[in-house]
């Protein structure tokens, strides 16, 4: 803890090799956090992101350092979760991605190289799986609980979807499925109706103590 420093001015970053940047899924609000890194951070310095699905090269474009800026997708809980997913742009560098990957395994994480695509990797092929199972729990095919018990028994997975999603965060999901459907236009990846009036209603999952599940 005593390594750890708040602060609410930017100009506090002017001395660090690498920032990550991890505030709300919101392009406009990431690309203000980025252009003033960009004019306080010297010049070798990275600029980070930990957006889940947001398009990184439109952040870089918002620098005059493209070719340091990438992504670094760490999963929760992070203390836990061994992996790193390492998002290049087609104009990060090879000594950016280098220093990344050595920076990842100074953590103690496994590194994954992913390409700047909505979802990179994990979240292309989980975002689908969380929404059909959001999909299924709407039709009535099963509860939740038989969901996620069906999951973790018949496919060995740590947490069902449903917990999962309570986990990640319902506001989370749906600001990483409405990205990803705006880019792609394919119908997997369009928010089940029961998922944004979750949202709407605040109903969240762990975060604010209720969403499929009651936390309280």
């Amino acid at each position: 803890m005593s390594k750890i420093k708040g602060t609410l001015d930017m100009k506090d970053f002017s001395d660090c090799d690498l920032i990550i940047e991890a505030i709300i899924e919101d392009m406009e609000e990431k690309k203000k956090v980025f252009s003033q890194l960009d004019e306080i951070c010297p010049p070798h310095t990275i600029l980070s992101t930990n957006t889940s699905s947001l398009c990184i090269t439109e952040m870089a474009s918002v620098t005059n350092r493209p070719e340091k800026v990438l992504g670094l997708h760490f999963f929760n809980p992070v203390p836990v979760m061994k992996l790193l997913e390492i998002v290049c742009t087609i104009l990060t560098s090879e000594e950016t991605l280098e220093i990344a990957k050595r920076f990842g395994s100074s953590l103690g994480k496994t590194t994954i190289i992913a390409k700047d695509t909505p979802g990179f990797i994990v979240n292309l092929l989980l975002v689908p799986y969380l929404l059909d199972a959001i999909r299924a729990l709407e039709s009535g095919v099963a509860t939740k609980e038989d969901l996620d018990c069906g999951m973790k028994l018949g496919c060995g997975h740590p947490m069902g979807p449903i917990e999962l999603l309570d986990l990640v965060g319902l506001d989370t999901t749906l600001y990483i499925a409405d990205a990803m459907y705006e880019e792609f236009k394919d119908p997997r990846y369009a928010a089940p109706p029961l998922l944004r009036r979750m949202v709407l209603a605040g109903k969240l999952g762990r975060k604010s103590g209720k969403g499929f599940y009651d936390y309280a």
